[in-house]
């Protein structure tokens, strides 16, 4: 029998054939077994993994069910979601996995909210401006503030992760849908930095060239302590495992969280700029 050799990282459909193919072999299921519980022929599913036929969301909650993977982190259904409106950076997919295990997460970002800290008012009006942009359809729009929900879910759990983040001062003085919206999500920030499990940092402009990053950065410390690093530019992601090129980049994380704003100080900044929301 011919066992084609599967390129995860080739594309988020490739990435989704091959959790499939490595599920069912995790659990010694032959291709007719996983046919027998989702519905499908075997025909289909070795075309689903080899990436020859792209999943439908119907496959997608099929494979949950057989997997037992509903109402967790990592769903089949939020992969497919992701790869039908083709907004998935290249190691997008894996990050998002790793994510809704992570033990601790860091996150930095500039310009905007970062996306696990955004109200559905401000990701709505992010999504609403991709579709006048034409740069995706409206139900895409709909999808990717689905998604976004589901992955803040995620992170809902008996033992939640500890979640440092550290904003650029551009991320809360950028008005994005203006007032009503502005003072919602500034006052999410303000209950975000009271909860035990969370620090949150401003980098204020004054630190000037003592800023260490100047794109968006995450850091997953997953549950075996192994750190991993997914940072993304506009138009390509980047999900790196290996630690002589991943610890540079927490070291360069630490040192940015010496330079910013205390938490204290940092909600005081968001207080103050309330006042001007409001």
């Amino acid at each position: 029998m011919n066992r084609k050799e599967l390129e995860p990282d080739s594309s988020p459909q490739a990435a989704f054939g091959a959790r499939i193919r490595s599920m069912r072999e995790a659990r010694g299921w032959k291709q007719e077994d996983l046919a027998e519980r989702t519905g499908y022929s075997s025909t289909h599913i070795s075309a689903v993994e080899t990436g020859r036929k792209m999943p439908t969301l119907r496959f997608a909650r099929q494979a949950d069910r057989a997997f037992g993977t509903e109402g967790t982190a990592d769903t089949f259904e939020h992969q497919w979601r992701e790869i039908r409106h083709g907004s998935l950076l290249e190691g997008f997919p894996q990050y998002v996995g790793h994510e809704g295990r992570a033990v601790e997460l860091r996150l930095y970002e500039i310009g905007i909210i970062p996306g696990l800290l955004q109200t559905p008012e401000y990701a709505r009006v992010l999504a609403d401006s991709a579709v006048r942009r034409g740069a995706i359809a409206p139900e895409q729009a709909d999808e990717r503030v689905a998604f976004l929900a589901g992955r803040q879910a995620a992170l809902v759990r008996p033992k939640p992760p500890m979640l440092f983040v550290i904003m650029d001062e551009s991320c809360i003085r950028r008005p994005v849908g203006g007032a009503a919206v502005m003072d919602a999500q500034l006052a999410r920030l303000i209950e975000f930095a009271e909860l035990p499990n969370t620090q949150l940092q401003i980098a204020p402009y004054e630190i000037g060239e003592r800023r260490t990053f100047d794109l968006p950065v995450n850091l997953l410390t997953l549950p075996d302590r192994s750190v991993v690093c997914y940072a993304e530019s506009q138009t390509q992601g980047h999900l790196d495992r290996e630690s002589t090129s991943v610890l540079p980049v927490l070291t360069a994380y630490h040192q940015l969280q010496a330079e910013a704003l205390s938490q204290k100080a940092s909600v005081a900044m968001i207080r103050q700029l309330r006042k001007g929301t409001s």
